[in-house]
């Protein structure tokens, strides 16, 4: 399955967003930042990682309820627990 076409721009924005907010993280410490600074940047960015995971995980779920793509096996309820699982 692939990430559905109504979620592919939500997805790269928010990992774009992660993206320039890690290069920031990383040029706080760099920069000898306080400790805490950094720590409040890196929460952001694992927001925004887990609301780009979510969103993949949503695709994968509504891809899975109106069925699978034509010749690929629907994506099972384990597969969908194992990827909830990995955000953890």
């Amino acid at each position: 399955m692939q990430v559905d076409e109504e979620a592919v721009g939500a997805v790269l924005n928010r990992l774009r967003r992660a993206q320039g907010q890690l290069a920031g993280v990383i040029a706080m410490i760099e920069a000898g930042r306080d400790c805490k600074d950094v720590v409040t940047q890196l929460a952001a960015v694992s927001r925004a990682l887990d609301r780009a995971g979510f969103k993949i995980v949503a695709s994968g779920m509504r891809q899975c309820m109106a069925g699978a793509e034509e010749g690929t096996a629907p994506m099972t309820e384990a597969e969908l627990e194992k990827l909830f699982l990995t955000l953890a």
